[in-house]
């Protein structure tokens, strides 16, 4: 404004007179000087117009950053921002009109719909009004124990359900749980501190496939739904052993988040960190113990976790990679050895060099040791009386194996120099 009051200044070189006899000679002069002058509209920008309706009603009914962090505005009276669009339906107003294109079809059926007057509703005003007063009163979430998270009614550990259909294709049996949903502050220049949300999901249907995904949105809802479709759409297969563990040990690690995994038998459950078992249940593995060591990075720990199931290998595998037998051990079996994958060609003792790793735990861990926590002596056996014990049940200590093992050979408990010397049986009186 400035520079055109300045300019309008030396439109006038000599100070205006009022009488009538001056007054058609400035007039002239001014005119004239006046058509080189070109208006342009300025735009007004205030603190109303410039931001949303969201964001004007938040500065009203939300409290401000030092507030929060000395815990105000928690209350159950708390204010909930009100949406004056509730109830309103496109081209439904106070007088009730048909309108073809905008509230209704152009064409129903062979019939072309014309603008037409419908009966007025009396109650309409009634019914937005009672709409609206409804929103101010805030009222908890109340979920059911089986749909809570890790921590109470919080999204991590929730279900969203399965992604969305892509074409005709539809995510049947798939069932997708949030493994971290948070929000992120960004600092603008022009629109200051601006708050965008980040979710991480894994998705699967129980049966060998999983994915996971990230989202980023200015709402948290769409950033589930993106990191949801986004996790529908990086499917990976993962091989299950027995139809409930791993095929092996295994050993990963992704950053500073390291991650020991164990294959554990049938009834087992999984033992390991939160994320961990939502993947495994995504995947369909039952039984399982992770420790996870260094970093509790949650992304580190399921990128960690997936990276060590892709490099996973199947026991025929591991024996084509060995030329070795894979032989199997189970307590469930008196460690009785079993076969479990044969390779093409065997190696003889001579071709196996005598520095080689035979142990299978230490092949498959890649020489890598788990840290075990020392074990202390029960208190009992510090004492003498255990000595005691221990000298009296000396004689009877492998009775109950030895029992075992006649019944697993010869089917019944009987001597080892029966074939020699007979035995005779005793018939049970009836």
């Amino acid at each position: 404004m400035s520079l055109k009051l300045f300019s309008l200044r030396h439109l006038f070189k000599k100070p205006i007179c009022v009488t009538s006899n001056q007054t058609t000679l400035y007039q002239n002069n001014v005119v004239s000087n006046l058509t080189n002058f070109s208006t342009s509209s300025i735009a007004c920008v205030n603190f109303f117009n410039k931001l949303p309706a969201e964001k004007l009603w938040k500065s009203v009914t939300s409290v401000s950053n030092a507030g929060a962090k000395k815990g105000r505005g928690k209350g159950a009276g708390r204010i909930r921002i009100r949406d004056l669009n509730r109830g309103q339906v496109i081209g439904v107003g106070k007088i009730n009109m048909l309108w073809p294109g905008l509230s209704a079809p152009v064409i129903r059926g062979r019939e072309l719909l014309k603008q037409q007057r419908l009966p007025d509703d009396p109650e309409r005003m009634e019914k937005l009004i009672k709409l609206r007063d409804s929103m101010t009163k805030f009222r908890r979430l109340k979920l059911s124990p089986i749909e809570r998270g890790w921590s109470g009614a919080r999204m991590p550990g929730r279900s969203i359900g399965p992604p969305d259909p892509i074409g005709d294709d539809e995510f049947t049996g798939f069932d997708t749980k949030v493994l971290q949903l948070r929000s992120l502050l960004i600092m603008k220049g022009t629109l200051g501190r601006t708050r965008n949300y980040q979710a991480m999901v894994v998705t699967g249907n129980g049966q060998g496939l999983a994915g996971f995904g990230f989202g980023k949105a200015k709402e948290a809802t769409a950033a589930l739904r993106k990191a949801k479709n986004r996790a529908g759409k990086k499917l990976m297969h993962f091989d299950i052993y027995n139809g409930h563990t791993i095929f092996h040990d295994f050993f990963t690690a992704f950053g500073k988040s390291k991650i020991f995994v164990q294959k554990k038998n049938e009834g087992y459950g999984l033992c390991c960190h939160r994320a961990i078992k939502e993947i495994c249940q995504a995947i369909g593995i039952k039984d399982l113990r992770a420790k996870v060591e260094g970093s509790n990075n949650l992304q580190h720990i399921v990128k960690a976790f997936f990276i060590g199931l892709l490099q996973q290998r199947t026991h025929q595998q591991l024996a084509e990679e060995k030329k070795l037998h894979l032989v199997e051990y189970k307590a469930e079996n008196e460690y009785y050895p079993t076969v479990v994958a044969s390779p093409s060609v065997v190696r003889t003792k001579e071709e196996i060099p005598k520095d080689e790793t035979l142990d299978f735990i230490q092949y498959v861990m890649n020489d890598k040791v788990i840290l075990k926590r020392k074990k202390f002596p029960r208190f009992y056996e510090t004492m003498p009386h255990y000595d005691i014990f221990l000298k009296k049940f000396e004689r009877y200590r492998n009775h109950e194996k030895i029992r075992l093992n006649l019944k697993v050979e010869y089917g019944e408990v009987k001597s080892f120099l029966n074939d020699k010397y007979p035995e005779e049986k005793v018939e049970s009186e009836a």
